[in-house]
């Protein structure tokens, strides 16, 4: 008879996956939030035109 043991991940194994996890989201976060512009023009939006009056003063 064969015997296999079963696979065991023990708490630090499951802490640093979470980790890995955690860091591979942030990562992936600031990666769009620097590349953001480069996306919008991928998908060919424009910037909005900026106007010179756009707090509601009318000074």
């Amino acid at each position: 008879m064969h015997f296999s043991p079963l696979p065991y991940l023990d708490p630090g194994s499951g802490s640093l996956i979470i980790q890995i996890l955690i860091a591979a989201l942030l990562g992936i976060g600031v990666a769009i939030r620097a590349s953001w512009g480069s996306i919008k023009k991928l998908f060919g939006i424009k910037p909005k035109a900026d106007d010179d009056n756009t707090d509601g003063d009318s000074n």
